[in-house]
């Protein structure tokens, strides 16, 4: 695995946060080099920093609900549990923390009213040793979801930005729009898989023909329903230290103080939640150094956040895709 990616690596890494399928040729035109480099850096990337396209819907458009989930375990049963939440489907983003002995992990429960520590809790064995749980309603994503983190989309300039943006423009959502129906749940799940899947993939994952899954793709991202996500290894642009924030802050200033914290190009999440804390982060840094720096100068200089817990993030189980088989 390298150690850090290149300037080329890095504009890949952007053009696909920009638009998920653009054709390789289309960003190699872009990036100035032939379709076949960016291929080939693409699979190299694929198979040594984890890159990997996820296609995922939006849950602010969607209506889907998501909980943050924290448990503590035992040092002997935390990692195994860990493993376990990150087979789950319903889970993303499984953490392991505070000295392995805490995971935090995203809920996406079939509705609204199912409790999700109750429901993880249903399938965990008694061996866990699960000694706490909190589970956390997510409110609202400042920062987050189709908005990436900063450090993986300052490749490109302007102008280059503008030729890989989609050409069909995010419409709003109208009155009484048709509810997905079990074909589209089956594209989904596939795009969770691969993001980039050809449309005869998808066509075989859904019965439908591959100018359908072509017409349906465009709807869905039209509508704002369906965004691509870029997973990869972060330490491969310079984040080798990643802490989860816990912080209260004043009811009347926290949005404002939300807003100004989605800006900060330390942070890669930004988000309301319910719970003794009422706003979470996710921060990346450089080193330890960096992130020491980060909570002393930038958040210490705000007065409206009375309390914060960090969490230092020991290992990722699980991003936005599900584990491959």
């Amino acid at each position: 695995m390298p150690d850090q990616l290149d300037h080329l690596d890095r504009g890949l890494v952007h053009a696909l946060h920009l638009d998920g399928r653009a054709p390789f040729s289309r960003i190699g035109a872009v990036l100035g080099v032939s379709t076949q480099t960016v291929a080939r850096r693409y699979q190299r990337l694929r198979a040594t920093g984890g890159l990997r396209v996820v296609g995922l819907l939006d849950p602010g458009r969607s209506g889907q609900t998501q909980w943050l989930v924290r448990l503590t375990a035992a040092p002997a049963t935390a990692q195994a549990l860990a493993r376990s939440l990150a087979r789950r489907p319903d889970t993303s983003w499984v953490k392991l923390a505070s000295g392995g002995t805490e995971i935090v992990v995203v809920v996406h429960p079939p509705s609204h009213a199912e409790e999700a520590h109750s429901m993880l809790l249903h399938d965990i064995p008694r061996t866990a040793s699960v000694t706490s749980v909190s589970a956390h309603f997510l409110l609202h994503t400042y920062l987050g979801g189709p908005t990436a983190w900063r450090g993986r989309v300052n490749a490109l300039d302007e102008h280059q930005q503008r030729q890989l943006r989609p050409d069909h423009p995010t419409r709003a959502e109208p009155a009484g729009e048709q509810p997905l129906t079990r074909a589209d749940h089956a594209l989904l799940d596939a795009l969770r898989q691969d993001g980039r899947a050809s449309h005869a993939d998808l066509a075989a994952a859904t019965g439908w023909s591959p100018a359908t899954v072509a017409r349906r793709l465009a709807d869905l991202r039209a509508r704002g329903l369906l965004f691509f996500d870029v997973e990869i290894n972060d330490a491969l642009l310079g984040a080798t230290t990643h802490a989860m924030l816990w912080m209260a802050v004043r009811p009347a200033q926290l949005d404002a103080v939300a807003t100004a914290l989605a800006q900060h190009e330390e942070l890669a999440v930004v988000a309301a939640t319910t719970g003794t804390t009422n706003l979470f982060a996710h921060a990346l840094c450089a080193n330890p150094a960096g992130l020491h720096h980060y909570l002393t100068h930038r958040l210490g200089a705000l007065d409206a956040i009375h309390t914060l817990e960090t969490t230092p993030v020991l290992r990722t189980l699980k991003a936005v895709g599900p584990q491959a088989p």
